[in-house]
């Protein structure tokens, strides 16, 4: 299936990447464009929009888009569960202190954007590596929360 989201991408639109390909579409395909064009293209391309206004995965009733993935399709792993606190502080920026590891994933999500700007595929492709750990942490968090 392809994925679409808004081009130059930072923090949930690299992490929904992550979570969608290890937990609901390993063969995912996504879209990068201009903002003004993502509805279209996703009509065109039969893409599944997130992350944009007015999607059902964006950014709704308080949740960022990788807390509606989780919901929507009903992940309901409690490593995933922490993990999406931890995303929706670094990218929820009123929010960056709703746990201590928010701030970290913030700073070094936007390093990423920096050093690598538009180029959002080589991003996921950097970044996942990145998520894979942040999981098992999460993981080793959940099975033992001393």
């Amino acid at each position: 299936m392809k994925w679409i989201t808004r081009a130059n991408a930072n923090v949930d639109r690299i992490a929904c990447p992550w979570l969608i390909r290890r937990f609901v579409d390993p063969e995912a395909e996504f879209l990068f464009v201009p903002a003004a064009e993502v509805m279209a293209t996703a009509a065109r391309e039969h893409a599944i929009p997130y992350d944009v206004p007015n999607v059902e995965l964006g950014h709704v009733d308080g949740r960022c888009s990788f807390e509606s993935i989780v919901q929507k399709y009903r992940l309901t792993d409690p490593a995933l569960a922490e993990m999406a606190r931890i995303v929706h502080g670094a990218d929820v920026s009123q929010d960056v202190g709703i746990t201590p590891e928010s701030a970290g994933l913030s700073a070094i999500a936007h390093g990423f954007a920096l050093v690598h700007g538009a180029n959002d595929h080589e991003k996921i492709q950097l970044e996942t590596p990145m998520y894979d750990a942040l999981y098992a942490w999460c993981q080793s968090r959940v099975a033992s929360p001393d």
